[in-house]
């Protein structure tokens, strides 16, 4: 018994080890949780692993949580670390984020305008906030040509937006009105008159997606990748591309200040750019490239918000300056809630 219990623990011991090693040696990457943890490991850290060997561990959360713990960590978590491109000017001025050397990233020359975020953290795949509604759920004639529509009184209590982030409605509703997102107030009065038409205000993509799935909000300012995972369920969930553009997010990816693995990070990052990786991005989770030589089917390429030219990343886009989104998001949220939510 007494060596039976003596093997157990010497096994025990290599196995702690082992797993200790194996979480030294690995890639370590910090991302969102769920289906994004799933998008990026199944393609791209896999790749990653089969081209160097080296195995990716994942460390998840929350895109303000994971920004939060990354400020009090004496070293960091992870050596890259994925985020919306807005968060990741907050990294930048926390000093978190190492000054990228885009020599090392051959791919990137093949990088579109808008995912050249700043020189510090670059994007990985694009979206858009639109209108996603349910034509089975609304009355005939209901149409979403443009932003204005979503104020049409038949709406009354049937749309649901964002609760976490109010940048959408809070740029769209100032373009609206002759401003833009740096001259917000100008929208204020035009989004209270809004406020009749909100049944409710989702707090992650899950909530949205039980939101529309079900019918309670046949109307929401969804994020296009939820829209189009729900319409490959069975729901019959449609995204407009109102005339004035839908509005822009860009996923992005940076390396953290003190990684000892830059050299893999930069390998990392160079095989999330490929053509090949893009191209399954695209294919499986109806985002845009962020490359100008991915291969997209003609039909994904019809899908409103996947953009595969350079007229429609400039046309078809509102863009909400990502430092000052940075800068303004948490007065925007304060002002959405009081006035908007409440």
């Amino acid at each position: 018994m007494i060596r039976k219990l003596l093997t157990l623990c010497v096994l025990s011991t290599a196995l702690g080890a082992t797993t200790t090693a194996w979480a030294q040696d690995a890639l370590v990457v910090s991302t969102w949780g769920g289906s994004f943890r799933d998008l990026i490991d199944e393609n791209i850290g896999k790749e990653f692993t089969r081209q160097t060997g080296v195995p990716v561990k994942y460390v998840t959360g929350g895109t303000i949580d994971r920004l939060n713990k990354a400020k009090l960590a004496s070293t960091p978590e992870s050596d890259v670390t994925f985020t919306t491109s807005h968060v990741g000017w907050l990294y930048v001025s926390g000093n978190l984020f190492e000054t990228l050397d885009t020599s090392k990233i051959p791919n990137y020359s093949h990088l579109v305008e808008r995912a050249k975020i700043s020189p510090y953290h670059i994007g990985s795949w694009a979206y858009v906030y639109s209108i996603g509604y349910r034509p089975d759920q609304l009355p005939a004639g209901v149409k979403f040509d443009s932003w204005n529509d979503l104020w049409n009184p038949a709406l009354k209590t049937k749309i649901a937006s964002p609760d976490f982030d109010p940048s959408h409605l809070i740029a769209v509703s100032a373009m609206l009105s002759g401003g833009d997102a740096a001259t917000w107030e100008k929208g204020q009065e035009k989004l209270k008159a809004l406020k009749p038409n909100f049944k409710a205000f989702y707090t992650n993509d899950a909530n949205s997606q039980q939101l529309i799935a079900t019918g309670e909000t046949p109307v929401q300012v969804i994020l296009s990748m939820n829209a189009y995972h729900m319409a490959s369920q069975g729901v019959p969930v449609k995204v407009a591309m109102p005339k004035e553009g839908a509005v822009l997010g860009v996923d992005s990816m940076g390396i953290m200040k003190g990684s000892t693995k830059t050299d893999l990070a930069y390998k990392f990052m160079n095989i999330a750019l490929s053509p090949e990786v893009q191209s399954k991005i695209v294919a499986s989770k109806k985002a845009s490239p962020v490359i100008d030589n991915a291969t997209v089917s003609a039909e994904d390429a019809k899908l409103p918000g996947v953009f595969t030219t350079k007229e429609q990343w400039d046309t078809q886009t509102i863009v909400v300056d990502n430092k000052l989104r940075a800068e303004k998001t948490a007065e925007w949220r304060k002002w959405f809630t009081e006035n908007i939510m409440n």
